[in-house]
């Protein structure tokens, strides 16, 4: 009837109007709880900030720089006649740890023996602290210190030079990969190339020249565009050019192999391995080394620090005639220390 069917409708609004104001009071419960949540955020934020553990001064020294976050730095200096040893500068890496390790300051002028004495009932008792790091130099037996060694009363202390790292044993250094740790200042046409001790930004660039026209295939790899028909200077140009970049220490011992170059597939018949070019050529050596293989050596030390240029050819012919060329460039960057 209709009597029952109003009865039914005022039911149904009422019901839409208990739900209603339910969903307003949760409503302005979530808002409450969202105000409260953005009120504490930034205090939260403040609290997790990436930064480094403060660095203390040195004994006899202060630092400078005040913001420990990631990517910032702080520098050291030592008082009036003292000297700093270990690094003067110090970066907050990603890991939240400080790049190198906590310098030094020693005093200017110090004998191999320090001879402290004092009186008791008229005798003289003298006490000598012998300097570990003269009685045993660097490059003899007994090598204490990979790098630098500074004597302490009654012991010795290593430090190692920017951009190494003391190794657990305390006396070795560890190279610090800038590139990895986000260290370096490369921008990004550049590729950073991690060196003992420190970092190169290089830029590939293919080569032009007058009959042949080169395009990047890849970050380290140039490649011949087609070469018109009956155009002899264009197919005698490489076909291709990479790029290969290799730090290495100072005074590496020789004959020692540096690079492999190698040939995917062969369509001629013969295979040559060669130098190209006349820079750096007493240094390196071309052998064959596998049917489809050649094998860069350096055949005489190198003292760095020091950039050298090797250029590794692979020819391919069919009876005498030249197929291809192919050209990888081979770069040493040779660091100022021998670890």
């Amino acid at each position: 009837s209709t009597h029952d069917l109003l009865t039914s409708l005022r039911q149904v609004e009422k019901m839409l109007a208990v739900h209603e104001a339910s969903y307003q009071q949760g409503l302005r419960s979530l808002k409450k709880k969202l105000i409260a949540v953005l009120t504490y955020m930034p205090h939260c934020v403040r609290s997790v900030t990436a930064s480094c553990p403060k660095p203390d001064p040195p004994a006899h020294g202060r630092r400078l720089g005040r913001v420990f976050d990631v990517g910032h730095e702080v520098h050291f200096l030592c008082k009036p006649g003292y000297e700093l040893i270990g690094p003067r500068t110090r970066v907050c890496l990603e890991s939240f740890k400080w790049s190198g390790q906590k310098p030094m300051c020693r005093r200017e002028l110090q004998k191999l023996h320090r001879t402290d004495c004092t009186e008791k009932k008229n005798c003289c008792i003298c006490v000598a602290d012998i300097d570990e790091c003269r009685l045993f130099p660097l490059g003899q037996p007994g090598l204490l210190c990979v790098h630098q060694c500074v004597n302490t009363p009654g012991s010795f202390h290593c430090f190692c030079p920017d951009g190494y790292d003391l190794a657990s044993d305390g006396r070795s250094c560890t190279d610090i990969n800038e590139c990895e740790n986000q260290m370096h200042n490369c921008t990004g046409d550049q590729v950073c190339v991690n060196t003992f001790g420190g970092f190169q930004c290089v830029e590939v660039e293919c080569p032009f020249m007058k009959n042949a026209t080169y395009i990047k295939t890849s970050p380290m790899r140039c490649e011949r565009n087609p070469c018109m028909l009956g155009d002899v200077a264009c197919t005698q140009a490489p076909n291709s050019i990479s790029f290969h970049y290799l730090p290495v220490v100072s005074n590496m011992s020789a004959p020692r192999v540096l690079f492999r170059v190698s040939a995917a597939r062969v369509l001629g018949d013969t295979l040559r391995f060669g130098l190209a070019g006349g820079k750096s050529r007493g240094h390196f050596s071309v052998q064959r080394s596998g049917r489809q293989t050649g094998t860069l050596l350096l055949v005489t030390p190198i003292l760095g620090p020091a950039t050298l240029e090797a250029e590794v050819e692979m020819s391919e012919l069919e009876r005498n005639d030249l197929l291809g060329r192919y050209l990888t460039k081979v770069t040493l960057f040779v660091s100022p220390y021998e670890f």
